[in-house]
């Protein structure tokens, strides 16, 4: 442990550390253009020039260099230091003078005016060597250097031309400190100029996740992409996160793993998928950045977001006349016939929001308004007589975009009974929700059917809407249909409280009707094991034989029927059983005494 003076302030400081290091840490600031943590330091800019006195003897030093030596005093902003300061930033206005931060850096020392006249007013490269350094100790991609000599010298790719070892990660552009370098987007990445997913290969995948843990994006993530890229070969490339990360809770190294349990029961709690909008091209979703989706509006007006809250269009000002469209992929012939159910509520929401914060027209287009819960009717009158919304009965049909820029909504107004259009700034599509792609493998490995809209479907709608018809296994929430917010969490907790009475019992109570395989008669020809719905049926290799699980059983008989060699019998009902019981019921009587008491029971039936 060092002990020194910096501006009068005794600090410490570890072995190893720059003067500039141990400064920060204790709120001294010393300006810098060049420096970053996880790089080697070069002292490029020459702008942390401080006054180092050692023995009594005393020198300028770049800080970011300079080890933090037991014994140094240090002067941050002495007459000398200064001066250095002033002759820098005098160099840099007469390179960059259209740059902010040299701007604002030289006013700070009374800089104002370049000492030379300026070659190129829209130079910005300082040569700092952030981005060559970045791109070669991080990335590792090696793309950028440094060319030419004197007044010459510049950064670029080898021969300034287009190079295919860029992997167009942005490093370069996120740590240039004069924004010199622009990543040029291409006319189909439109949506890059103005991301409503996320920014980063880190990322917290919704506000209000639980866990509230950030994870690592692997197509994004710089480490992974250059592991890919070079076929194992880059294994060190990047890792900033790791290097920051205090936790030490990053591990690069971390494989996905399938963990197998033993349980009692289980809650199918799968969720549901936002439609894809461009499925109706007539909505020109993706044709301009000012289509939106419901979800996408949510990011855009988080407080957490990109805007900061901020309802904005993709040119950065609030829009005057925002157009809502409800059923976008619901109730549609095209798309999906079923309601959604939460989307008139939340397109409401997002009106209210839009006025809220914008003060802007607001249109929405809606077929029929289902506000069916506590307080949501109200909340509707509201929405009309209190804020302004202009409510438009009939579905909107197109969305155009004009050559301005701006969008024109068509739709019918039924109230009117004929065609109406409005030019407005953003629109946002009430996309349907949809089950999860997977949902069908989820239903094979459990046993589950599926209803016509591609939800698990229950055991029965209104007498066990969280049960289903494998026994211990329950439906929550949006798996088994469309919900909102406090249906999913009165049905999650039905579901719950169903799965801890199953397992308080301790014992399971099965139907005696299930199926049995005659394995004598058993041809190994396993045509049951892909019929069973169950699947209650599974093969011996060693005996050759197909046997039933009878906890797993509900005795549909579907197996019975297609056993080809009659192996597979119901218990409890057997061919001899049913004929038994047809016999019973058309046995004429034989005696008086039973002629009698069959006429007692047919009155009393």
């Amino acid at each position: 442990m060092a002990t020194l003076i910096i501006d009068g302030q005794t600090v410490h400081a570890e072995e190893g550390q720059t003067i500039l290091e141990v400064a920060r840490e204790n709120g001294i600031e010393i300006p810098t253009l060049c420096y970053h943590p996880l790089l080697e330091t070069y002292g490029a800019c020459r702008l942390c020039t401080v006054e180092v006195i050692r023995h009594g003897r005393s020198k300028l030093e770049t800080a970011c260099t300079h080890p933090a030596w037991d014994g140094l005093e240090i002067k941050t902003h002495s007459t000398d230091v200064n001066e250095v300061r002033k002759v820098i930033l005098g160099l840099f206005l007469s390179r960059c003078p259209e740059v902010p931060i040299i701007q604002d850096l030289a006013r700070q020392y009374g800089v104002t005016e370049p000492p030379f006249p300026p070659e190129d007013l829209e130079q910005k490269c300082i040569l700092c060597g952030l981005c060559v350094r970045v791109c070669h100790e991080l990335v590792k991609a090696d793309v950028l250097n440094f060319s030419q000599r004197g007044i010459d010298r510049q950064v670029g790719p080898p021969f300034l031309e287009k190079t295919r070892q860029c992997i167009g990660c942005g490093a370069c552009t996120i740590i240039c400190p004069t924004g010199a370098i622009e990543i040029v987007l291409e006319e189909a990445a439109i949506y890059g100029a103005k991301p409503l997913g996320p920014t980063s290969a880190v990322w917290v995948p919704s506000m209000q996740a639980v866990p509230r843990v950030p994870v690592i994006d692997k197509d994004s993530c710089i480490h992974f992409r250059q592991l890919d890229r070079s076929e194992g070969e880059i294994v060190d490339a990047c890792q900033a996160c790791q290097m920051l990360c205090e936790a030490d809770a990053i591990n690069f190294d971390q494989q996905d793993e399938i963990l197998e349990l033993d349980v009692g029961t289980v809650i199918v709690a799968t969720g549901f998928e936002m439609w894809d909008p461009h499925k109706l091209s007539q909505y020109s979703y993706g044709k301009s950045p000012n289509v939106i989706t419901g979800l996408e509006f949510e990011r855009l007006s988080n407080s957490a977001g990109i805007s900061g809250g901020e309802i904005l269009t993709a040119e950065g000002d609030k829009p005057e006349r925002v157009a809502i469209i409800h059923c976008v992929g619901s109730r549609d012939h095209n798309a999906h016939e079923y309601c959604s159910r939460f989307c008139c509520m939340y397109s409401l929401k997002h009106a209210h929001l839009v006025r809220d914060k914008t003060d802007a027209e607001v249109y929405e287009f809606y077929m029929d308004m289902r506000t069916f819960g506590s307080g949501y009717e109200e909340f509707y009158e509201r929405i009309q007589k209190e804020e302004g919304i202009t409510m438009v009965r009939g579905r909107g049909a197109s969305v155009e975009v004009l050559r301005d820029g701006k969008l024109r909504v068509k739709g019918e107004d039924a109230d009117l009974g004929e065609l109406v259009h409005v030019d407005v700034d953003m629109v946002v599509l009430s996309s349907a929700v949809e089950a999860p792609h997977d949902a069908d493998q989820v239903g094979s490995m459990l046993g589950l059917s599926r209803k016509q809209d591609g939800f698990f479907a229950e055991a029965h709608p209104k007498l066990r809407p969280v049960e289903t018809n494998t026994e211990g296994v329950f439906l929550a929430g949006a798996a088994q249909g469309p919900k909102d917010v406090p249906d999913t969490v009165g049905h999650a907790g039905a579901a719950a409280s169903m799965a801890l009475a199953l397992l308080d019992k301790g014992e399971v109570t099965i139907s005696p009707q299930v199926a049995v395989v005659d394995e004598k008669l058993c041809s190994a020809c396993k045509t049951c094991l892909s019929l069973c719905p169950y699947t209650a049926i599974s093969f011996i290799d060693e005996e050759n034989v197909a046997r039933v699980n009878e906890a797993l059983c509900k005795g549909c008989g579907t197996c019975v029927a297609a056993c080809p060699a009659g192996a597979i019998t119901a218990r409890h009902f057997t061919t001899e059983q049913i004929m038994a019981q047809i016999e019973g019921l058309f046995r004429l009587p034989e005696t008086e005494e039973e002629l009698v008491e069959a006429e007692v029971e047919g009155v009393g039936s």
